[in-house]
């Protein structure tokens, strides 16, 4: 039996414009910070920062317990779960954010982001898309928020205008 794309479905498609209208709020799913995954992105993008990388110097001098994960590791992360399940085919481009820490991040930390639609219109010079700006804020598993950020993005309208 033969498998014809266009019969097959394709799951794990983005929100399109039209599912994204102000207001709108959805929740990922949750991301535990592994001691693999600071050292990864440490390497990846050479923040050899020593609140990073002395767990000496952490014992002995910083104010918060526990292995730190640099806040830009936090915002990736976030953006990695958003990916997953609300721009996969949809999001077309990234056109700028506000960032806020708000509180610290450390190994063994699980994240989510709560997301919600502050900024959504159809785009005047490109019909068949949109922009949207969201409200996140990244929550650890004690729901305290550790990062807020409001990305406005180009996204994929199902409907041209």
């Amino acid at each position: 039996m033969e498998i014809v794309e266009e019969e097959t479905p394709l799951l794990g498609v983005g929100l399109h414009l039209e599912e994204l209208p102000l207001g709108r709020r959805f929740r990922t799913v949750g991301r535990t910070l592994t001691e693999a995954d600071l050292v990864a992105f440490i390497n990846a993008t050479g923040m050899t920062e020593v609140l990073f990388t002395d767990q000496e110097y952490l014992r002995c001098h910083s104010a918060i317990s526990g292995r730190v994960v640099p806040g830009a590791m936090v915002y990736c992360f976030a953006e990695g779960l958003l990916m997953q399940c609300s721009m996969q085919h949809t999001g077309l481009a990234f056109l700028g954010m506000d960032l806020d820490v708000r509180g610290p991040t450390v190994v063994g930390d699980t994240i989510h982001v709560d997301c919600q639609v502050v900024e959504s219109r159809r785009s005047k010079s490109r019909p068949d898309c949109g922009l949207v700006r969201t409200r996140n804020e990244v929550r650890k598993q004690d729901g305290q928020v550790v990062l807020l950020y409001t990305p406005l993005r180009l996204i994929k309208a199902r409907h041209p205008a």
